[in-house]
């Protein structure tokens, strides 16, 4: 991906000088692990925490987080390796800091630090301040930033150097979550043959929002850098996978792109937690005391506990959670005295402006709640501002008869999952955002829109009134997904789905015309006496543009065909599913055969009068024209061709998700009814095409196929019309495929770039 132009680029490349350095220091401090694969984590932050006491001493902490906790296991595999920004090290003396790194490197952490302007801006900056809010869905709480962005791509590169610094062949790089969007294709333009996969543990956005990012064609390259893109749930792998239509201009099949040749596969993998950690820890008899004593406590005997746990941000729908509890006990009487919400806001990004006032409200809020419900023996609300040890978290979890998880965007949501781990076999009830990655998983749960007030106190209700039976009945299948996909099973399934890929793409080159076969190919072309070359043009010769007119061969193209078509020894042939018109303007001066309309004309190198292949007639085009036309003036974007034997409906410019809808409509309403009239539809490259069903390319080949004057042959395509070619091509031909997807040919080349290489090696040889 490159860079903007805005950056500096010139002190950035002394910064990167130094940064190297630094990083080859670190990698040597860094534990040797075996010669085999290994797994190298990237993050943006570390799993664990470092304090250095006033005498210097430094103390590692391992994070509670649930990134932190669900790559633990991996991270602790011998030779494993976690590359992380210190955020605290920066602060220190020298001394101190080398201390530091090399704690973190006794546990195989490899430190990244960051100059303080920079952190600053890719952090709170781009990270929280832009992509946080937008892929959240609050377009209105997002800052558009060039110099964030700049110093976005910095870091990026940065964390770029780290793991060039350290990757060796074979290890598999797993770059995680939004602050690295860039890196996965900075370390393949680094490292071309390096396994590289990327997960994001936020939403991925609806093209309508994500499109306001001024960066977003970057973002979008950026990730496609990885071989293998998971997402928590499928909904943002559809919206991926739409930007990469639209942005990108790639189509994918069930998940899959090809990226410059490069398969690249996106699919959703729900994170897990270590089930059996809550579920024990939650058994044993000190959870079990505390969680008495927190039931039994003062405010709380004799009421029904509802739980809110949640770090302090806006897309955790905290405000909206305690405005419904505010109406629910204004209609509801009855439970006044009765129920405690017990809430539990973690800090977070406390110097942030944003977060600053959510804050105020939510104190403003639980202040209202309580001074107006309230009595001597009862707090409707108690509210913790703090985080809590996992023992104590553990205890709330087992003592809350309910439990309130209703983000108004999340990307999964692990809390609703250890608070059902925590009522194994128990009751318990889970009030679940249909808004969070989870509620695809947790169905049984008593989901909600956390945008509708009475549906929310609605669910309250139900909540705190449900038999035990029916809460054991929902929680048990739910229990039970979660007892088997666990955090570790989740990682294990990622790294075995990149495998898969690797593998797909190593049975995928094989396929591509190598160096070594295609000098095969070559020495046949050398040693043959005549020669026939069949080629078609859009996408084999030239790249697709969504206004077909402006396809025009460029002046390379021409000469090219020139020096193969001039050899007497060679038969050069462009055999389109274009017009003869065009055909004739752009290539009448060049010494080739031309084929037009999919085989219905023909016109030879002596550029003699153009031939109908046979007669076909037209008289059918009346009807089929009405039909297309309407398509056209209902699909803004598409267009109407009309050849002299066919006729073509275009929809590159169009939405991709209209025009697949007008397709299928478009061969429902014509596909019957053109077999009893002798002709066919076509589905082509962004194109239907309705024509005579005896006119196609195998028939026009087979002129060529069947000479057996010609003891060389070589017919290269790219799409659904060139398969009739290389399906009647003889044994010993040489058939190519340009671009990606299944194929009759025998080989494969990446891009019409590379077959104009290819043929570029054939008129050399035929000079």
């Amino acid at each position: 991906m490159s860079t903007p132009s805005t950056c500096e680029r010139p002190s950035a490349e002394r910064a990167a000088a130094g940064r190297r350095t630094r990083t080859a220091t670190q990698a040597q401090a860094l534990p040797s692990g075996p010669a085999a694969s290994r797994q190298i984590i990237v993050s943006n932050r570390l799993p664990y925490r470092v304090d250095v006491d006033e005498s210097g001493e430094v103390s590692m902490t391992r994070s509670a987080g649930g990134l932190a906790t669900a790559l633990g296991p991996l991270h602790e595999r011998s030779g494993n390796l976690w590359i992380g920004w210190a955020e605290d090290a920066g602060e220190r003396d020298a001394a101190v800091a080398v201390r530091m790194d090399a704690a973190l490197a006794e546990r195989a952490c490899m430190p990244i630090h960051l100059e303080e302007d920079d952190a600053a801006l890719y952090y709170e900056g781009f990270s929280n301040s832009t992509l946080w809010p937008l892929f959240h869905g609050f377009p209105q709480n997002t800052h558009f930033d060039q110099k964030a962005w700049e110093a976005y791509v910095r870091v990026n590169e940065r964390f770029c150097d780290a793991v060039v610094a350290v990757a060796r062949p074979g290890d598999v790089v797993w770059v995680q979550d939004y602050h690295l969007m860039l890196l996965p294709s900075l370390v393949r333009a680094a490292v071309p043959e390096a396994q590289v996969g990327f997960f994001l543990h936020i939403p991925f956005p609806d093209y309508e929002t994500f499109r306001m990012l001024p960066w977003r064609a970057e973002l979008v390259h950026g990730v496609l850098g990885a071989d293998l893109i998971g997402f928590h749930a499928y909904d943002y792998v559809r919206h991926f996978l739409s930007s990469c239509r639209r942005i990108a201009g790639l189509e994918n099949r069930t998940g899959t792109l090809t990226v410059e040749g490069r398969l690249v596969q996106a699919d959703a993998f729900p994170l897990g937690i270590d089930y059996e950690r809550f579920r024990h820890a939650a058994l044993e008899p000190a959870a079990q005391v505390a969680r008495s004593e927190f039931a039994d406590g003062a405010g709380h005997g004799g009421c029904k506990i509802m739980l809110s746990v949640e770090r302090l941000d806006y897309s955790k729908g905290v405000p909206e959670r305690l405005r419904a509890y505010r109406a629910f006990l204004s209609r509801h009487p009855e439970w006044r005295g009765r129920v405690v919400l017990v809430l539990v806001t973690v800090p977070s990004r406390e110097n942030v402006a944003s977060y600053q006032a959510l804050k105020a409200e939510i104190d403003e809020l639980v202040g209202q709640v309580n001074g107006e419900f309230a009595t001597l023996s009862w707090t409707p609300i108690d509210y913790y501002y703090r985080s809590l040890a996992f023992e104590s978290l553990v205890a709330l979890y087992a003592a809350s008869d309910v439990m309130l998880v209703t983000p108004l965007r999340d990307g999964m949501n692990l809390v609703c999952k250890e608070y059902l781990a925590c009522h194994d076999g128990g009751g318990g009830v889970l009030v679940l955002s249909e808004m969070a990655g989870a509620a695809y998983e947790l169905q049984e749960a008593l989901t909600v829109n956390p945008f509708d007030q009475e549906g929310l106190i609605r669910a309250i209700e139900r909540a705190l009134t449900m038999p035990e039976d029916e809460q054991r009945r929902r929680n048990a299948p739910m229990q039970q997904r979660l007892a088997r996909y666990t955090s570790q099973k989740w990682s294990c399934e990622f790294l075995d789905a990149l495998a898969d890929v690797k593998s797909r793409q190593e049975a995928q080159r094989a396929r591509l015309l190598g160096p070594s076969t295609a000098q095969r190919l070559l020495d046949a072309f050398a040693a043959a006496r005549r020669r026939a070359i069949l080629l078609d043009y859009d996408g084999t010769l030239m790249p697709f543009c969504d206004d077909p007119a402006q396809v025009r061969p460029d002046r390379a193209l021409l000469d090219l065909l020139c020096r193969l078509g001039s050899c007497e020894d060679n038969a050069v042939v462009v055999v389109s599913g274009r017009d003869k018109d065009t055909l004739e303007k752009w290539l009448g001066d060049v010494p080739v055969g031309l084929v037009a309309e999919h085989g219905a004309w023909l016109c030879d190198p002596s550029r003699g009068a153009w031939r109908l292949q046979e007669p076909l007639p037209d008289g059918w085009k009346d009807g089929v024209r009405t039909v297309l036309t309407d398509f056209v003036d209902r699909t803004p974007g598409s267009f109407l061709e009309e050849k002299d034997c066919s006729l073509v409906w275009h929809y590159r410019a169009c939405s991709p998700e209209v025009a697949e809808r007008r397709v299928i409509e478009i061969k429902g309403m014509l596909s019957d009814s053109l077999a009893d009239r002798g002709l066919a539809l076509m589905d082509g490259n962004k194109v239907v095409e309705v024509k005579p069903r005896g006119a196609n390319k195998g028939r026009a080949a087979h002129r060529w196929f069947a000479d057996p004057s010609y003891d060389f042959l070589l017919a290269a395509g790219d799409d659904r019309t060139d398969e009739d070619v290389f399906e009647t091509a003889p044994e010993g031909a040489w058939t190519v495929h340009v671009g990606d997807g299944p194929t009759a040919a025998r080989f494969a080349l990446k891009s019409p770039y590379e077959m104009r290489e290819l043929l570029e090696a054939l008129a050399r040889r035929s000079a």
